[in-house]
């Protein structure tokens, strides 16, 4: 039996609002996640673009709470969900296929900072 609540994913997920930015088919979004872990993101954008696309993404994190800095993360994904949004636009899932170590450990520090 599965205890309720309880995040069973290797990577944790975080549901926080952070600035993202993707290029897929010749179009530009400028949109925020949903929520972020390691290994890609969750967020709104308002035209289809069909699983399976790969994507360019830029995403800004916060550094330390206390440091008004941003780092900067540009990676390469691919949509592996596209869902209608209940008030328009789309639902995506991205997963990060090409990021390189040192991004992936920057936000994996980046969601533990909001962990229990």
């Amino acid at each position: 039996m599965r205890s309720v609540g309880k995040e069973r994913r290797l990577h944790p997920r975080l549901d926080h609002t952070l600035p993202l930015k993707i290029a897929a088919n010749g179009y530009d979004f400028v949109t925020n996640t949903q929520n972020v872990s390691c290994l890609g993101a969750y967020c709104h954008i308002d035209k289809y673009v069909p699983p399976f696309t790969k994507i360019g993404i830029k995403l800004n994190l916060p550094l330390a709470s206390r440091s008004r800095k941003k780092s900067g993360i540009e990676c390469n994904g691919v949509i592996v969900r596209t869902e209608d949004a209940t008030d328009g636009g789309f639902n995506i899932a991205i997963f990060f296929n090409r990021i390189n170590d040192n991004q992936r450990k920057v936000i994996s520090n980046y969601i533990s900072q909001f962990l229990p």
